[in-house]
């Protein structure tokens, strides 16, 4: 659905939003993004680090110490981690933050089961870390700080080689300084002039402000892949499956936006952010797991292999080859930098490394990989029982069809539009009959009516994102004048779940399963079409922290529902649009809202591999514009994630019989 062309009243106002191609004025690129352009012009006042290598702990869990930035003297706290399985993973910190920096919950699928990393060597300015099977190692430099990591004898990855590790400290805001003095210590200069243009405590955007109460605390690090020219991953983008150099244009933006038609070969940010990328050589796989739920820019740089001459003495021209590079640079707008190194070496087992963290694909129910009907908009129950039947005349066979928002009383969700749809139970029965679903769209913004149950009970116990204020949210989207459920709230996800309980969702049955959109979130009229990053969320936490994951929580919450709904007996259906990493424990995703043309067709294979490979499988793209949407489940991916032991057992029987009967 989203930005198609339509036309919402509510009271006096009037939403219009055209089909047409994206409108670049409204998305921001790299150069207008202030942290970005932050860590581009002033490389040096954070780039030389030293690792204080007397300050090392060794736990077990994990091994500590000092990184400190040698112009401001401020301290980091960096911790080195062994999971089982062969992954590193590396946190660095504040040491004593003015406040708790965000860390992102809920995507780890538990508690990791950490191996004990030694000390296998300690010498002047060096530190080598390696489990006790020596097959996760990582060489520690004191200055400049930068750590290898080492496999058979060869460095495969080196972190802060480059010395782009940045990192902003939280100070107190300026008013609230007593001295002078203080404001010589915090690591930015903040100096009138340079304000505005560095967007340490505000950034415009068009007719936006947005207002920094934390200041800047953006994080940024450097990985250099060593022997590697081929690196995938990072959806969701309409670019190519192999990622291209960044050198000459925009860096590849994680950040969760309503772009419909969005545009073909574009790094810009759209539906869903998966902040993982894998890289491939011969004889070598190995991944990057960046756990940051901000807005994300990704830089990569490739320096193909070449050979050059070292003399011309001799008969023969003796000649060195110099192996081929690539530099990927991760800048978030805040949180810790807190990043998984996944070993391989093959490809099967960095997909088993990557599910290890992030879960694997949930098994769908056997229906969902047949064909779904779906089109904007099936106006009443007998445009429904007439498509219906028309299927079964043509002798066509489907098993889902789908509503849209028209479905509802006013685009109140939980609803049904009582002229248009006044029996829904029985147009559902009468699906049941020939063993078919419904799918109805629920979006996560409530319409603001006081005469709405759902709006009444969550504005009753506060379930709204709120405003920098302390208020309620409120936007534009289609119901008109909206509030956001906080759906970062285990309150507000345990509620929601309980919606979708028949006795509260009257006229729903077992048949009918869910379709999340506009989840990114969408807000029309607001800033990039979505949230302000200054609205607030459960914990105090900005909405600037955690965007990415929004839509994540709500497909998390509507899954629980129905699997509550039928005590656990039924595995749950639930398409969403926006997504992070850990999203495919949850059900599908799409690539969104494109327009009815062949270069979408075509773009969709990439950005379905590129989700395929970085954990989502289940996933599909719009074809035909609003006439006709599939969701298009490729066979042999979840027959590969099934083989390569990534999924669940118990699904071989069903795709047996899945296979046989489509035959």
């Amino acid at each position: 659905m989203s930005d198609r062309e339509a036309t919402e009243t509510s009271g006096k106002e009037e939403i219009s939003v055209e089909d047409e191609a994206v409108d670049r004025n409204i998305f921001r690129d790299c150069s207008k993004i202030a942290f970005y352009r932050r860590q581009k012009q002033q490389p040096s006042k954070n780039s030389t680090y030293r690792a204080l290598l007397d300050s090392v702990t060794i736990g077990r869990e994990s091994t500590s110490f000092q990184i400190i930035n040698e112009a401001t003297k401020l301290p980091l706290l960096a911790e080195v981690y062994g999971i089982e399985k062969n992954i590193l993973r590396l946190k660095i910190n504040e040491e004593t933050p003015l406040k708790p920096r965000y860390e992102v919950s809920d995507v780890l699928i538990s508690k990791l089961n950490t191996v004990r990393l030694i000390s296998c060597c300690k010498d002047t300015g060096n530190l080598i870390l390696s489990d006790e099977k020596g097959y996760l190692k990582c060489h520690i430099t004191e200055n400049p700080f930068k750590i290898d990591l080492v496999s058979e004898k060869e460095v495969v990855m080196s972190i802060n080689s480059l010395g782009q590790l940045y990192f902003e400290h939280l100070q107190i805001p300026p008013k609230q300084r007593a001295t002078k003095e203080h404001e010589k210590s915090t690591s930015i200069d903040t100096s009138q002039e340079d304000q505005e243009d560095l967007g340490l405590w505000e950034e415009k955007f068009g007719n936006f402000v947005d207002v920094k109460a934390n200041g800047p605390a953006s994080i940024g690090l450097d990985f250099s892949l060593h022997g590697f020219e081929h690196v995938y991953g990072i959806p969701q983008h309409a670019e190519s499956h192999q990622l291209k150099n960044t050198r000459d244009g925009d860096a590849y933006r994680l950040y969760n936006l309503d772009v419909y038609g969005y545009q073909i070969h574009d790094k810009m940010g759209i539906y869903g952010s998966v902040p993982y990328l894998l890289a491939h050589k011969l004889g070598r796989t190995i991944g990057i797991f960046w756990l940051n739920a901000s807005e994300t820019l990704v830089e990569i740089n490739t320096e193909p292999a070449v050979e050059y001459t070292l003399t011309q003495m001799g008969p023969a021209a003796a000649k060195q080859k110099v192996r081929c590079q690539t530099d990927v640079r991760w800048i978030s707008e805040s949180g810790i930098i807190d990043v998984f190194l996944l070993t391989g070496p093959t490809p099967s087992d960095v997909f088993k490394q990557y599910s290890c963290l992030t879960g694997t694909q949930a098994m769908p129910p056997l229906f969902s990989l047949g064909y779904h009907q779906c089109r904007w908009n099936y106006e009443d129950e007998q445009d429904v029982r007439a498509v219906d039947t028309g299927f079964d005349e043509h002798d066509i066979p489907y098993d889902v069809i789908w509503l849209d928002i028209e479905h509802t009383e006013g685009k109140r969700y939980f609803t049904w539009d009582k002229k248009r749809f006044p029996t829904p139970t029985r147009m559902q029965e009468l699906l049941r009959s020939k063993k078919r679903k419904l799918v109805v769209i629920n979006d996560p913004h409530i319409k603001v009516d006081p005469d709405y149950s759902v709006y009444i009970k969550a504005k009753e116990q506060g379930f709204f994102v709120k405003t920098h204020e302390g208020g309620d949210f409120e936007g534009v989207c289609w119901p008109g004048l909206s509030s956001y459920l906080d759906f970062t709230n285990p309150k507000v996800r345990e509620w929601y779940a309980g919606l979708f309980a028949f006795s509260a969702y009257q006229g729903s049955t077992d048949i009918l399963f869910i379709w999340n959109d506009m989840n990114e979130p969408s807000v029309f009229r607001g800033p990039e079409q979505t949230m302000q990053k200054n609205a607030i969320h459960h914990g105090n936490w900005e909405h600037r922290e955690l965007h990415n994951i929004y839509g994540l929580y709500q497909q998390m919450a509507t899954a629980e529902g129905l699997i509550q709904r039928s005590k656990g007996k039924e595995r749950p259906f639930v398409l969403s649009r926006s997504f992070f990493a850990g999203s495919q424990k949850y059900g599908a995703v799409w690539t969104g809202d494109n327009t009815a043309e062949w270069s979408y067709l075509e773009i969709s294979i990439p950005m379905l591999l590129t989700l395929s490979i970085t954990g989502i499988s289940f996933c599909g793209g719009r074809t035909g514009l609003f006439g006709l949407q599939f969701v298009q489940v490729s066979v042999h991916n979840l027959l590969a994630a099934r083989q390569s032991g990534t999924w669940q057992t118990g699904i071989i029987a069903e795709e047996n019989q899945f296979m046989a009967a489509r035959r």
